[in-house]
């Protein structure tokens, strides 16, 4: 596996990894080709990061994005996918270790990123976060394998979440990482 940035030379390229959009998202933020080809695109500009795990033969395994905030002292990770039949192989840590190389080369030093919680994967969901929000941050479990967990082994921390973010009892979990420079 190479990791390496995604450029718009490779059509192909760029459509496989719209292709895992879709299937990795299983069509939630990203419904369709076209959706998802849009959300790639807009990746390639000069000010974002837009890396791509390719296999022996050049094919997408998986991608990652990134968007400067904060006057780039902080990057959003967004989004990470992995192609559904090679997660669990690493590629994921991957993608994040050469981002977060890419976000520290720019002269960042946080990663923040958001983790929804639309289909009750975790205990923040289906519930009114109200009044007492960081009670129930502080008391979270993934009912459903959430991928806040994965994320916490990278060395991300849950830093806030919005209730209701995508919709009555949907929040979406805010984590972020400090990067040594």
């Amino acid at each position: 596996m190479k990791i390496t940035s995604l450029t718009g030379n490779s059509t192909a390229l760029v459509e496989e990894v719209a292709q895992i959009v879709v299937d990795g998202f299983e069509g939630n933020s990203w419904p369709d080709l076209n959706s998802a080809l849009e959300e790639v695109r807009e990746s390639l500009s000069d000010d974002r990061i837009s890396r791509v795990a390719i296999d022996d033969k050049g094919h997408a395994l998986g991608w990652i994005g990134g968007i400067e905030e904060y006057d780039g002292h902080v990057w959003e990770l967004h989004p990470l996918v992995v192609k559904p039949e090679v997660q669990g192989r690493g590629i994921g840590a991957a993608l994040i270790a050469d981002f977060e190389a890419c976000v520290v080369d720019r002269g960042g030093g946080t990663v923040m990123l958001g983790t929804d919680d639309i289909d009750n994967s975790t205990s923040l969901s289906g519930v009114d976060l109200y009044p007492d929000v960081t009670r129930h941050i502080s008391n979270i479990s993934s009912l459903h394998c959430h991928p806040y967990e994965f994320y916490q082994k990278q060395g991300y921390v849950i830093v806030g979440v919005i209730p209701d973010a995508n919709g009555q009892g949907k929040p979406d979990i805010l984590m972020a990482k400090r990067l040594e420079k």
